[in-house]
């Protein structure tokens, strides 16, 4: 008999697979769910439960996790993680894969710049985006969780966003334990607000290691409304990075079009201001789009090239923005994200 495999850690592989090829919500969190609650159980103990069948018995592991978990400690890969690996490696095989130059760009990045946890619509705890991002190799990982006017995502209070950094710092003070030179950062990704205004306390901004500023409502906002709502938030001290600056979503249910506004002026604003545009990686918004990425960089901007991960596995999605910005003649050296943690906080 082969020796048993780490079950929680197939579990979650699965589950990060499923997350990176963008299958739904509830699928992902039932492996999720069974591999929390199989955490610090030991093989001995999952190998009886799975040879008595009392493994579904334990709340949050039905029937198919029960069946992984199974193979696993008998010291097979389970069936289903196998069919994933062997999706992946096909769409790899079939698929272009990236050219030499984009390539070298998602190795020289040290870090995401935005993301969220289940503290607001992220489906993931804290912890776990931390982990899957240390097993993606970051030196770092910006929490931007979004704040509270976005009650549709859950946004983060003042006093909750303190209560994340306090959970944050405790974090990384396990983490310094460890071999591993990883920080998780403090951020946000505030709403801007109508008028322009930043939708958090100023005091509590000024903490953050990052501000992402973004526009989620109004989005067919008058052209010269917007733009002017664009600027104003550019122009606040607090801002670093401008998010997915076209509010775009091209595939999927939700497609909706570009805002309008003055790109010229914005960009132009950004380059003045030390404010970075966003490269957004996730498959459907492909924001900026590519004429205009290529317009901030004539404007002499700076860039994050980031996921806006809801889930650990889409932190994996870095590959998309890179391409992108290659495609558009980004240098390197002006995406942020590409300089380690001291390069990045500098600004």
């Amino acid at each position: 008999m082969s020796d048993p495999r780490d079950a929680v850690a197939d579990l979650r592989r699965i589950a990060f697979l499923l997350e990176r090829a963008g299958e739904s919500t509830y699928r992902v969190r039932a492996f999720r769910t069974a591999a929390a609650a199989l955490r610090g159980r030991d093989a001995a103990e999952l190998a009886r439960l799975a040879g008595s069948g009392g493994l579904t018995d334990l709340r949050g592991v039905g029937e198919v996790t029960a069946r992984c978990v199974a193979e696993s400690v008998a010291g097979e890969e389970p069936v289903y993680l196998r069919r994933l690996e062997d999706a992946v490696a096909r769409a790899d095989a079939d698929g272009i894969p990236l050219a030499e130059p984009a390539l070298r760009l998602r190795e020289s990045l040290r870090g995401d710049c935005h993301c969220h946890t289940d503290a607001s619509d992220g489906g993931s705890p804290l912890t776990e985006m931390a982990e899957t991002a240390i097993g993606l190799g970051h030196d770092y990982l910006v929490v931007t969780d979004h704040s509270p006017r976005l009650t549709v995502a859950n946004g983060l209070s003042a006093d909750r966003l303190r209560r994340q950094l306090e959970q944050v710092a405790a974090l990384n003070e396990r983490i310094a334990g460890s071999t591993r030179d990883f920080r998780v950062l403090t951020g946000i990704e505030v709403d801007i607000g109508d008028d322009g205004a930043l939708d958090q306390e100023p005091e509590l901004l000024a903490e953050l290691d990052v501000v992402v500023a973004s526009v989620h409502s109004k989005l067919r906002m008058p052209r010269d409304e917007m733009t002017e709502r664009m600027l104003t938030a550019i122009a606040n001290p607090h801002v670093d990075v401008l998010g997915h600056c076209t509010g775009r979503m091209v595939t999927g249910r939700r497609k909706r079009p570009e805002s309008e506004f003055d790109a010229a002026a914005v960009f132009a604003a950004c380059a003045e201001q030390g404010v970075a545009v966003e490269i957004n990686s996730r498959p459907e918004r492909q924001d900026p789009p590519k004429r205009l990425l290529r317009l901030a960089v004539e404007a002499g901007c700076e860039f994050t090239i980031d996921t806006d991960a809801h889930a650990p596995g889409q932190l994996d999605w870095l590959d998309h923005g890179c391409a992108r910005a290659v495609a558009c003649g980004v240098p390197p050296e002006r995406i942020r994200n590409t300089r380690d943690r001291a390069g990045l906080l500098a600004r």
